[in-house]
């Protein structure tokens, strides 16, 4: 596992610790489990991304035989 050193106001610094106490855990927990999950979500949307290129590469559908002008598409 590895260290990391970060920087923050006092004074959030004791409202975390004050927290987490009342939660049961510490702040270095609550960092790990934050980090976990901001780590996996990242990991998820460049997968979700991945698999749309994908996706639309292989698509077999088209736009058909329909032509259409700009005021078309924006008439009221």
């Amino acid at each position: 596992m590895a260290n990391l050193t970060i920087t923050v106001p006092a004074e959030i610094l004791k409202s975390a610790r004050r927290r987490a106490l009342e939660q049961g855990t510490s702040v270095n927990a609550v960092l790990r489990d934050y980090l976990s999950q901001f780590a996996g979500t990242q990991s998820a949307y460049a997968e979700a991304a991945r698999r749309v290129l994908e996706l639309s590469r292989t698509a077999r559908s088209g736009r058909g035989k329909g032509k259409w002008t700009r005021d078309d598409l924006h008439a009221r």
